[in-house]
């Protein structure tokens, strides 16, 4: 375990045992860079007159991730994948805001430039995924971690596998699986 990997684990243990605002100074250094290079990622996908910065995504997402005293950390993996759930979550928020503000026009669409739905260049719309991500996590949280990982965070199988601590044939199974429940999920929706 390296030693930065040691330290953020060591800090999510004290979760809940010291300050939060001291939590967030010592533990921000040691995650910014992978935290925003997940932002960065996560923007790639959406249009290219978004309002939300990288930056501004990274530090909504931080405070909503070291305000979690109910969560049994299980190091910097687990810390990095909620993450990444949480920067999904503050760009569903930000799209459900700019909705309200457009009184009710079509929710925001992403263009899927990857195999998630089983062919490139589909469209779906940001709330649809997102439900099927949440309804993936209720059977399946480490297939819901991948996807989120793999697709929003841009990570390749190798990170991911190394990030879990289990091995790329491990992670190429769970993601095989949770793409297809995806794409029939999304399909369903599609459908009605």
């Amino acid at each position: 375990m390296s030693k930065p990997s040691g330290q953020v684990t060591e800090l999510l243990t004290q979760v809940g045992a010291i300050d939060t605002d001291q939590l967030a100074q010592q533990l921000m250094p040691l995650v910014y860079n992978e935290l925003h290079s997940l932002a960065d990622r996560y923007l790639k996908g959406e249009r290219k007159s978004h309002t939300l910065q990288p930056t501004a995504l990274v530090h909504e997402a931080y405070l909503r991730l070291v305000d979690q005293s109910r969560v049994n950390w299980q190091g910097k993996t687990h810390f990095l994948a909620v993450g990444a759930a949480m920067m999904r979550r503050v760009l569903i928020d930000y799209a459900r805001t700019r909705g309200r503000a457009k009184r009710g026009r079509n929710w925001q669409r992403l263009q899927l430039q990857d195999e998630l739905l089983g062919h490139s260049g589909g469209e779906v719309d940001l709330e649809e995924l997102s439900e099927a991500l949440d309804g993936l996590a209720a059977l399946d949280q480490q297939q819901a971690s991948i996807v989120e990982l793999r697709f929003f965070g841009g990570l390749t199988v190798e990170e991911v596998a190394h990030l879990f601590g289990v091995s790329k044939r491990k992670i190429e199974g769970e993601w095989t699986h949770a793409k297809a429940w995806l794409r029939n999920r999304l399909a369903g929706a599609a459908d009605s």
